[in-house]
């Protein structure tokens, strides 16, 4: 390795080290800080933020990014070198003050959202919010006047994403969706969810979380799993990855999904090879290919009859006087059924994107200025009537159920579309070189975490999502897949 990669490699440890700082602080917020303890957070969150800031600022990293492009470098330097700069061009326009003050903001405005949904009171949070969207407007025309704000962070979250092809996507999506969701609510086959109905026991629920984790191949000491209000992932590095839960008496599969969804998560972000520690490239690609392992892993797998027909000795043991006697196909259909909710974390397949397109276009009119945070509630639920056809009976299950906005996270939730579409082509891909739904009922993901790790996970972010889909499927990313999954499961459960 030259000097200048030697200096490099110690500007990316340090980065590591002040972004694990600032994720301890941001996890302990979720899970176990005193409600009123924000303030102190905020403020040590900032100074975190503004180290990170002015050390990347005043350092000399053009300089031996320059140096380092002018040696003989591996793919691996190539891809860090891209990366570090990209950071540095997004960090450097940014003033330091104006980034810290962001980092405050936003720990206050997690705390006060998690009030605002308790209280269902949308005017509690709405001043954190236009704050949030104001700076983040700002941010954009500082980090790329010529492009659209919400093309800024699309791009973002997941690297050449812009509004253009969201629409395009979303459009495809809807027209494959909406006939087949017309059909469902119109068939006369409908199945029996009895067997789901609550309460459930709380503490059988905690001791069922880990065993799941167990199961899909989770290594217990290197993954914790704690509560939150919102389940989430939080990666320090691949040998520490935590995720969240929350358990409710009356909803098991709510916690069971989020351990699965969250587990997929987790599997990624482990599974990244050793080679990219304390670099750039140690964490996922993109969100979209985050949430294609989560989505998959959810569903895909998750509600799929195999591996129901796995779990269901683990659910006998935790529950025996509810599925001593469970027929395994009647809670399979039960899982999968189609009904259109309010929430989008509990939302059925067919149903699930039509939340996300609702974000999406709510996101896209704040960025542009052509909607008020004052408006949003009756906008969201317009839009909810509009694509669900329900009616919105409070803000908690409205505008209020997602943490995202108060986490500052605008162009996040496309993530969610693409990486449920992403998750439809790799299993397709699977499916062709293993007998996938044989290893699912038998329990055995480890030839399936073989091939997810052989082709997407090891690489962390040296490569694109492009280079990832074509590396794992050998063709482009193709929606269809996604769309005809879709309708072969739901036409077999419905009998369509």
């Amino acid at each position: 390795m030259n000097k200048a990669m030697t200096e490099i490699r110690k500007v990316e440890k340090r980065l590591f080290a002040l972004g694990y700082a600032a994720n301890v602080i941001g996890f302990d917020d979720a899970t176990a800080a005193p409600s009123e303890s924000y303030e102190g957070r905020g403020e040590a969150l900032a100074e975190l933020s503004a180290l990170s800031h002015n050390f990347l600022v005043n350092s000399s990293l053009p300089e031996l990014i320059a140096e380092a492009q002018a040696s003989e470098l591996s793919d691996q330097e190539k891809a860090e070198l891209r990366e570090l700069k990209k950071e540095y061009d997004r960090i450097c326009r940014i003033p330091a003050d104006e980034y810290a003050e962001f980092s405050k903001l936003i720990s206050a405005a997690q705390n006060v959202w998690s009030k605002a949904k308790a209280a269902s009171d949308f005017e509690m949070f709405a001043p954190y919010l236009e704050k949030i969207v104001a700076a983040r407007r700002r941010f954009a025309q500082l980090l790329d006047p010529d492009k659209a704000a919400y093309d800024v962070y699309l791009d973002q979250f997941e690297p050449g994403l812009n509004t253009e092809k969201c629409d395009a996507f979303f459009n495809q999506l809807k027209a494959g969706i909406v006939p087949l969701l017309n059909k469902i609510t119109a068939s006369p086959d409908k199945p029996d969810t009895s067997i789901l109905k609550g309460p459930w026991d709380i503490e059988q629920q905690k001791k069922l979380s880990p065993e799941i984790m167990k199961l899909i191949g989770l290594d217990l000491e290197h993954v914790a799993i704690a509560e939150s209000e919102h389940p989430f992932t939080t990666e320090f590095y691949n040998g520490d990855v935590r995720i969240t839960t929350h358990y409710y008496e009356e909803e098991m599969l709510s916690n069971l999904y989020s351990v699965v969804h969250e587990g997929g998560h987790a599997l990624y972000e482990s599974h990244i090879s050793d080679r990219y520690f304390a670099t750039c490239l140690s964490g996922g690609v993109s969100m979209g290919i985050h949430e294609s392992q989560s989505r998959m892993f959810e569903n895909c797998i998750g509600r799929s009859r195999e591996f129901l027909k796995c779990i269901l000795p683990m659910l006998k043991k935790a529950f025996p006087d509810r599925f001593e006697n469970a027929d395994p196909e009647v809670l399979y259909k039960a899982v999968n059924v189609c009904s259109p909710g309010l929430i989008r974390t509990e939302a059925d397949e067919v149903t699930y994107c039509l939340h996300i397109i609702l974000r999406y276009e709510l996101e896209k009119k704040l960025m542009s200025g052509e909607l008020a945070v004052s408006d949003l509630p009756h906008e969201w639920n317009r839009l909810t009537k509009e694509l669900l056809g329900l009616d919105v009976p409070c803000d908690a299950k409205g505008v209020l159920q997602d943490i995202h906005w108060a986490g500052g996270d605008l162009g996040y939730f496309p993530s969610y579309a693409l990486g449920t579409a992403y998750a439809a082509q790799f299993m397709h891909a699977m499916r062709k070189e293993m007998p996938l739904d044989e290893l699912i009922e038998k329990g055995d993901f480890a030839p399936i975490n073989a091939w997810l790790t052989e082709h997407i996970w090891q690489y962390g972010s040296e490569h694109s999502p492009e280079w990832l889909i074509k590396n794992a499927c050998g063709e482009e990313f193709n929606p269809g897949y996604y769309l005809d999954y879709l309708n072969s499961k739901y036409s077999e459960i419905y009998n369509l």
